[in-house]
């Protein structure tokens, strides 16, 4: 499966039960536990999505005001906190794309990345320069199928967990990905930079059959 550099985990969904009830009463201590349990992954999606690190940053940290202002009006209906948290980093990012017109090359260093261990500098450049050009690539395609691929290459999320997110049924999910993942091979296929080598294809069949 397609590997980017990824995820920041949390504590599990169920624990946010007690802090969210206390937030909700104006507990700041308690909202900040919540922020310390997802700041980071809204960070690296928010990142992903703008390709820019000092932007990511500054909106990460008005979807945090934006939920401490609104905590009160949060209603568990079987949606977890984090795909609210989501739903408003993908509102607000929307919003900065529409007023900024903006298009940056995401710097993956500048990123959260996993630890791959020691690598031959020459092999780390050319895995860095395919994951540019794939991340690229990713960009052009059309906004909702950006935010599918980087829930679920970035966040390793699974169809259903990325379903509450986007508000569609798992199915629906399922048939996008498929859709996407066709389009995103003939871009692959058709790209005539040199940079993808021949396993990027492999990945990407690999990626939709899983």
């Amino acid at each position: 499966m397609i590997t980017l550099p990824g995820k920041v985990t949390g504590v599990a969904e169920s624990s946010d039960q007690e802090a969210l009830a206390l937030a909700s009463q104006g507990d700041q201590q308690a909202f900040g536990v919540l922020y310390d349990t997802y700041a980071g992954r809204i960070y690296n999606y928010i990142y992903y999505r703008t390709g820019n690190p000092l932007d990511a940053e500054d909106l990460t940290a008005r979807v945090f005001f934006r939920a401490m202002r609104h905590i009160t009006n949060y209603t568990d209906r079987g949606v977890p906190f984090s795909a609210w948290l989501y739903r408003i980093a993908h509102n607000l990012v929307a919003n900065w794309h529409r007023d900024s017109s903006r298009h940056h090359e995401v710097a993956l260093d500048d990123g959260y990345r996993t630890d791959k261990g020691e690598e031959h500098p020459e092999s780390a450049l050319m895995r860095s320069e395919e994951e540019n050009a794939l991340l690229n690539l990713i960009r052009n395609l059309p906004e909702e199928r950006q935010q599918l691929l980087i829930l679920k290459f970035v966040e390793h999320m699974s169809n259903a967990e990325i379903g509450q997110i986007m508000d569609r049924t798992e199915g629906a999910i399922k048939s996008l990905y498929h859709r996407t993942l066709l389009a995103l091979r003939d871009e692959v296929r058709s790209d005539g930079s040199g940079q993808f080598s021949p396993d990027a294809i492999a990945q990407l069949n690999e990626s939709e059959e899983n």
